[in-house]
This record gives C-alpha cells, sequence and structure tokens, in this order.
C-alpha cells in the first residue's frame, strides 16, 4: 500500500457553501403588500427552470489506493541469524513458516493477542487460550482448550514441536510464533538472508489476503465514514464496482521534517478500508488508484431547484421566484439538502411542475 495522503475531491455541493453561493444569486427580496406568501413583478426573470420530484442525492468522490489492507510488519524476538524468507507475494496460513533464525521456523498463528511471554506448564491466562486453540485448529489433541497450560498442553506441544523440527521443550516462547488475524501475505522484505536477527528488528511486512481499498479522509469528511454504509468504486479503466465500507478509525499522521529549521505538524485522519461486493473485477489489478463514491446524505420524493433559483429574503430565509402566465411572484421556500447543483425545496406555495426564475 501507497504511503501517500491523498486528498479529498468534492463534487457536491455542501450545505454551506451552497447556502452561501445562493446568497449570491441575487439581491435580497421583500414580500410587498400584506400577503406575506407572494410578491407581484411586472417583469419576467430573463431564465427560468422547473420544480422538479426526485431523489436527491449527495456524494462525494475520494481517491483512495487499491491493495490488501494496511500493512504490519513482523519484528524478531530471537536472536541468531535470518536464513530463510518466503517470496513476497507469498500467502502462509495458521501453522505455516513466517521466516527462519538459525534454521529453526518462526510460525504464524492466529489471533489478535500478541504473545508476549513464555507458555508452559503452570501458565493461565487468555494468551493460553488462544494458543490452545491454534494447537487444537493445527490437528492436536489430548488437551482441553481452556485457559490454563497444562502437562497435556506441554505434551501436545512437544509433538508438535517434533514435527516443526525444534527442541522438544513443551514450551512456546514469544518470539517463536507471530499472531495475525488470518492469513497473510508478504508484501516486503525488511532484511535479507544471512543478516543478523536482533530482538526488534523489522524482518518483513506484510498484510492481509483480502483485496480492499484504502482511503484516508480529512476529520471534516467524517460524516462520509458510516461502517457497512455501501460505497462505489472507480477502477482505472473507468469501470464501477460496488463495495462496502469494512472498517473505520482514526490514524495519526506524524508529519516530518522541514528544511531550514521548518517542519509539519502531525495530523489526524480518518482511515476508512472498502471491501467489494465482485473480487473478481479486480484480477487484472495488483494495486491501483482508484475513485471512490460516497453517498453522504440522501433524500427520497423532495421537490428540487436548481442552487441558482434560490433568492435570499430580506426578511431572512429564501424564496423562489414562480412564473405564471407571463407574470411571477416570489414565494418564501424551506431548503433542505443541497447536492449536484440542486436544493431540496418545500412550501406551501410551490408544486412539482411549477416555472421558476433563474438569472441569465
Amino acid at each position: 500500500m501507497s504511503g501517500a495522503r491523498v486528498r479529498p475531491r468534492t463534487v457536491a455541493l455542501t450545505a454551506a457553501v451552497a447556502v452561501a453561493a445562493a446568497a449570491g444569486v441575487a439581491a435580497a427580496v421583500g414580500f410587498g403588500g400584506t400577503d406575506r406568501g407572494t410578491a407581484a413583478a411586472d417583469t419576467t426573470p430573463p431564465a427560468t427552470a422547473t420544480v422538479t420530484r426526485q431523489t436527491l442525492t449527495d456524494t462525494e468522490t475520494v481517491d483512495g489506493e487499491l491493495g490488501y489492507g494496511a500493512t504490519r510488519t513482523a519484528t524478531a524476538r530471537l536472536t541468531g541469524t535470518v536464513t530463510a524468507l518466503p517470496d513476497t507475494g507469498t500467502v502462509v496460513k495458521r501453522g505455516g513458516r513466517l521466516y527462519a533464525v538459525d534454521n529453526d521456523p518462526v510460525v504464524l498463528l492466529y489471533g489478535s493477542l500478541p504473545a508476549y511471554r513464555v507458555l508452559e506448564p503452570g501458565v493461565e491466562g487468555p494468551d493460553v487460550a488462544q494458543f490452545e486453540r491454534n494447537l487444537r485448529a493445527l490437528g492436536r489433541t489430548g488437551f482441553t482448550v481452556d485457559d490454563e497450560y497444562t502437562g497435556s498442553t506441554a505434551d501436545a506441544v512437544r509433538a508438535w514441536q517434533e514435527d516443526l523440527g525444534l527442541p522438544e521443550t513443551g514450551r512456546v516462547e514469544p518470539g517463536r510464533i507471530v499472531y495475525a488475524d488470518d492469513a497473510v501475505r508478504v508484501e516486503s522484505h525488511q532484511a535479507a538472508i544471512g543478516d543478523a536477527a536482533q530482538p526488534g528488528q523489522a524482518v518483513l511486512a506484510y498484510t492481509g489476503t483480502q483485496r480492499l481499498v484504502t482511503v484516508e479522509l480529512d476529520v471534516d469528511d467524517q460524516r462520509l465514514a458510516a461502517e457497512g454504509a455501501a460505497v462505489e468504486v472507480g477502477l482505472p479503466d473507468g469501470g464501477p464496482v460496488a463495495g462496502k465500507i469494512q472498517s473505520v478509525q482514526t490514524v495519526i499522521d506524524p508529519g516530518s521534517g522541514g528544511g531550514a529549521g521548518q517542519s509539519t505538524e502531525a495530523e489526524t485522519k480518518i482511515e476508512v478500508t472498502v471491501s467489494v461486493t465482485d473480487p473478481a473485477k479486480l484480477s487484472a489489478y495488483d494495486q491501483a488508484s482508484v475513485e471512490v463514491t460516497f453517498t453522504a446524505a440522501q433524500r427520497p420524493d423532495v421537490l428540487t431547484v436548481p442552487v441558482a433559483a434560490l433568492l435570499a429574503l430580506a426578511e431572512g430565509g429564501y424564496g423562489v421566484e414562480v412564473v405564471d402566465g407571463g407574470r411571477s411572484r416570489v414565494v418564501a421556500v424551506t431548503t433542505g439538502l443541497f447536492a449536484a447543483g440542486r436544493v431540496e425545496v418545500s412550501g406551501p406555495d410551490l408544486a412539482e411542475g411549477a416555472t421558476v426564475g433563474m438569472p441569465a
């Protein structure tokens, strides 16, 4: 996944921008006479538009990156020499060798809790249960899957170690296993075969195996990111594919030092991960820049007019100039959603199919 930062490219008006634009369409109009609902005009406007009933949708299209989701780093916990690394692009599953130190494998297991201590008889806790679930999934038997590391667990571990070619100690060192949520895809090497392995040293980077799109939003655009919401992904060849927001998380961009004593400040971003409903459509791409269209809001079956048809009223609020039979009158309206150059309007003096004035 590219580390480049991308900024949203807005393709729909927000309410605040649209209101400001509408306020500049015409000078403030006041109602005449005693009827506050209308104001007669002797001339018709230079252009007109039709009041339509439709589903109004506010969308925003944002640049994203197609890849395999977030990148994680496997760091050594053992001292020795790196003797084996999988090729980039290799998928490693539960029980598989992620890399080797002194020709002994470091094994991938599934779980969310990192390995942080030696597991041996007498140890209890959720990390024991997580390890025992993996041991059972690898076909080992003769022990109970719970949060207690017993002698029976140690016996199963010895048999597992024998198959791996490891010393049969019955103990599990934290440097011997790496936990991930699921199978992983090797993204890149951070060390080379023959390098000295030391605790804390990065060995390789990996991702998940699912094709995902990652988008970074500014905090002000967080309204777009609702977990589970439908989106549309525009592929490099222009073909769209349906997607869904899989996860949303806040990330901190630490910034970087600048020249001549200047530096950039840390920024808070919203990282959105999107899955696609038809992964087969992504088979032609490994990693690529894409466009993700979010639906920020939607109003079904509402009356709409072009934003430019709004008039700022001297009394406050907005109105439109209704044209009928060669004459026009200004009627007050209540505005709703602004999107795609149109605005949701309602009012007792407005109906579908009516003609409203527009600037030239």
